[in-house]
């Protein structure tokens, strides 16, 4: 499936939208952190691997700008896991930081 996804920087999110459905992956932005945050696949859009090219998309997005990941979306959490080639981007101290927000 070709996806168009954009980065919508006034709702902190990055969508897509198939047969006029949206669907995004919530963020928030700190000086060099990426905060992710929620990933939302409306249930008409289900299990066509949306999900997975949108977080593709924002990892990579990440790496161009030179930025690190705090995945507090569990999908997030779960693709990088499936994805050890971008381990390298979460933040080393995430785990410590999760528990004070």
């Amino acid at each position: 499936m070709d996806l168009t996804i954009i980065n919508n920087e006034a709702a902190h999110r990055f969508e897509t939208t198939v047969e006029g459905i949206t669907a995004f992956i919530d963020y928030k932005l700190r000086p060099g952190v990426m905060w992710v945050l929620h990933t939302e696949v409306p249930q008409a859009l289900e299990g066509r691997g949306i999900a997975g090219a949108m977080s593709k998309h924002v990892l990579e997005y990440i790496i161009a700008q030179k930025l690190q990941i705090v995945p507090l979306c569990p999908y997030m959490a779960a693709y990088l896991k499936r994805h050890p080639e971008y381990q390298y981007l979460v933040k080393p101290d995430a785990s410590l930081r999760l528990k004070k927000v």
